[in-house]
């Protein structure tokens, strides 16, 4: 009995010292990642704000698959403020930064001065900006080539207009959207040098009677194709196209920035320019989960996959033209052909 209580007793203190073992190895490994500087967050305890351009988040367009890919990630807490003025950027970024948000978002270019301005007085945040460039240690920012990928549907245009005419819908007139009009124009030439391309900047992404103004004109001059990308305004181009599809006339819209024939139908959608703005956000954000971010700068093209052809363009786009849009994709990403950045007057 007493050997028995003895041999109890020693068990005991064994594993009293092995208990507090591991409370130790705990302690040291959450000191280790603290004085190492960069440390994983679990995704549970990872909260990631995002600030819309004046398009709104329910664009069916860029801020929408900004924000598709951000709330993908569904363990991270999410959450989004929209713009209504530009003078809405700055404070809309400050109440995420100032709310302990582990990453903010801007998405758009107009909000490039804004994420600058928050990111110099709040040098210990983490920022990220799509479609501009600011240089601050602080901030992720991704810019896409845009051109390139409107050559490939430049291509898909040109080769299936019927009346010669086609049109470009844009929003403001920024580096950003001119960057659309220079490669689809470009795609066009290149494979139909009798096409016209007749061009409206509305001024706006957020006004669909704009945008359904301008492709009832374009459609009225014998426009066939209408290629939008003015955000919440290219709505309206899509409105307008649908109306003359119900009445008998077969016109096209090019959708911009997401597979848009998801929103607006195969009967109306010919293809999409697909930017993939909400792989990039979502890929950035996990950054931060896994504690690699880091500010800097990149540029996605076709070579990186950040731009191309909706993958459902089979439904309208014969299997001839797909293939001269893939011999002209491999072209570009070869360098064999530079598209243009700047429209050509």
């Amino acid at each position: 009995m007493k050997k028995s209580f003895k041999l109890s007793i020693v068990l005991l203190l064994a594993l009293t010292v092995v208990l507090a073992g591991c409370g130790n190895n705990k302690n040291n490994a959450g000191n280790s990642a603290s004085s190492g500087g960069s440390s994983s967050n679990t995704a549970a305890n990872v909260k990631i704000g995002l600030v819309t351009d004046v398009g709104g988040v329910n664009d069916k367009s860029f801020n929408q698959s900004a924000w598709e890919g951000l709330s993908s990630l569904s363990d991270v807490k999410s959450e989004y403020l929209q713009s209504t003025k530009p003078d809405d950027y700055q404070t809309n970024l400050n109440k995420f930064v100032k709310g302990g948000y582990d990453l903010t978002w801007g998405i758009g270019m107009d909000l490039g001065d804004a994420v600058d301005q928050v990111a110099s007085e709040n040098p210990n945040a983490k920022l990220a900006i799509i479609d501009a460039t600011v240089d601050q240690p602080n901030v992720k920012s991704v810019t896409f080539s845009e051109n390139e990928g409107s050559f490939l549907v430049g291509v898909v245009a040109g080769m299936m207009t019927k009346t010669n005419k086609i049109g470009f819908v844009g929003g403001s007139q920024i580096p950003v959207i001119e960057r659309f009009e220079a490669g689809f124009k470009a795609g066009i030439a290149a494979v139909n040098p009798n096409a016209q391309l007749l061009v409206n900047y509305t001024g706006a992404f957020d006004k669909p009677d704009l945008g359904k103004t301008a492709a009832a004109t374009f459609y009225d001059n014998g426009a066939d194709i209408v290629f939008q990308a003015a955000g919440g305004t290219g709505t309206g181009v899509f409105n307008e196209a649908t109306a003359r599809v119900k009445s008998g006339q077969k016109v096209w819209v090019i959708g911009v920035d997401k597979d848009q024939s998801l929103e607006f139908g195969d009967d109306v959608t010919l293809t999409s320019m697909v930017k993939r703005v909400d792989e990039a956000v979502k890929r950035v954000s996990q950054e931060v989960v896994d504690g690699t971010f880091k500010g800097g700068s990149e540029v996605l093209g076709l070579k990186e996959n950040g731009v191309g052809i909706a993958e459902t363009s089979e439904k309208n786009v014969p299997a001839d033209v797909l293939a001269k849009v893939e011999e002209y994709k491999q072209k570009i990403i070869n360098g064999e052909i530079t598209v243009p950045t700047e429209p050509t007057k």
